[in-house]
């Protein structure tokens, strides 16, 4: 079969025998279970209605038949063809990844559950970004609830981040030569080879304008008249939320989150006041980066409780986002001068904490590292970076974000196109 077509000289016989023998046992396996399938069909009995089955035992793992079934719509719910993917190569895959999962554990390769947690976290906070609230993404993916999408996740992502481990364990002692490494892909078809996009890295500085003093009371009063609506004349807060948040991610559900304390979501002045309230109680005015909010407990279960919040946004003024504009004129003058370089000026001078400590560099919310292929990067953010070229900086751009907010920034591509 050509699926194990290799090029590899392990250095010991152990290391041979133990990769031949996976790939025996996940052939093998297979092929029984396709005559076993084979021969129920030709011998189907009229008085019994399947309605799940065991198609696959590896170590502790067990693949059921409705396991190659929801493959199947998660496929086809981001958007992949199924059309020229049997049944058998769904099996094989799955029954190889947990074949390595299993033998991982084995070998006593570990990896902490909170790394996969943190995985996790970034890419359902990935997966609303894209679809605007956590209830879409729920709709999309077919999942009854967070708290079930949350495991279904760990456990997928835990089996491969286990799979992979093992892999490179296998392989860690191979030795290649070059030649060999030339002759391997001299001899795949032109039609076969595979197409990559193109990466690169981005890094950015921010200036957000200073907000008026003016501004400021009007945002702290309005949500001050929010919450004695609430507390004095009973008014529903999801009503407010859904007519005044300028919170696009939970607007239209009534401004609701849930919250869990081992699973970090929003900023930490959100969740420090989050955790410190009551049920049913409304807080003060508070502000983040975002701009101001008040929030309420509506339900409070062990670790994890539901909240609901009003963002309002403060109002751009004209002269201040200008002067924020010429202050990055000047710092991207200095820049080009060489006066000092972008990783010192986003540590002194950019207002977004995400960024200004990490050198002004962006990171790719679905994959957890600075690089970003272009086929997949958020087309705003490509329009802004797609015309420069390696080691340019971009002129001070106006940025909005979904909220509202409104700032200037400048851009560096680190890549080239």
């Amino acid at each position: 079969m050509k699926y194990y077509r290799t090029l590899l000289k392990p250095k010991n016989l152990k290391l041979t025998h133990k990769i031949i023998s996976l790939i025996t046992f996940v052939i093998a396996t297979i092929f029984n279970l396709n005559a076993q399938g084979t021969s129920v069909k030709e011998s189907p009995s009229p008085n019994r209605i399947k309605i799940d089955g065991v198609s696959a035992v590896i170590g502790d793992y067990v693949i059921l038949d409705s396991d190659i079934d929801k493959t199947i719509v998660e496929m086809e719910s981001q958007g992949m063809s199924t059309k020229n993917i049997t049944r058998c190569e769904l099996l094989g895959k799955l029954m190889e990844d947990k074949l390595y999962a299993h033998h991982a554990i084995q070998d006593s390769l570990e990896i902490s559950d909170q790394e996969v947690y943190d995985y996790v976290d970034q890419s359902i906070a990935y997966f609303t970004e894209q679809l605007g609230s956590i209830e879409k993404v729920l709709e999309f993916y077919k999942k009854p609830n967070e708290l079930a999408f949350r495991d279904e996740l760990f456990q997928i992502n835990k089996i491969q981040k286990l799979s992979s481990m093992m892999q490179s364990k296998i392989v860690e002692d191979v030795e290649i030569t070059p030649e060999e490494v030339r002759q391997f892909f001299q001899s795949i078809p032109e039609s076969e080879l595979p197409t990559f996009g193109t990466e690169l890295e981005i890094s950015q500085i921010v200036l957000m304008p200073e907000v008026s003093k003016e501004e400021t009371e009007r945002l702290v009063n309005q949500l001050k008249s929010f919450k004695a609506d609430v507390e004095e004349k009973g008014l529903s807060f999801a009503s407010k939320a859904i007519l005044y948040s300028q919170d696009p991610g939970s607007r239209s559900n009534g401004g609701k989150y849930t919250l869990q304390r081992k699973k970090p979501r929003m900023v930490k002045e959100f969740r420090d006041i989050a955790f410190s309230m009551q049920e049913g109680e409304v807080s003060e005015p508070f502000k983040t980066d975002f701009g101001w909010h008040i929030l309420t407990v509506d339900k409070i279960r062990g670790q994890e409780i539901d909240v609901r919040h009003i963002l309002l946004t403060p109002k751009a003024d004209t002269k201040r986002l200008e002067d924020a504009k010429k202050v990055l004129d000047t710092i991207r003058k200095r820049l080009l001068d060489e006066e000092f370089t972008f990783e010192v000026a986003a540590y002194q001078f950019s207002s977004e904490k995400e960024t200004r400590l990490n050198g002004g560099a962006i990171i790719n919310p679905s994959t957890g590292d600075k690089r970003f292929e272009l086929t997949k990067m958020d087309p705003v953010l490509y329009n802004q970076i797609r015309d420069l070229k390696e080691g340019e900086i971009s002129v001070p751009l106006l940025d909005e974000d979904r909220s509202g907010l409104k700032k200037y920034k400048i851009i560096k591509n680190h890549q080239p196109f």
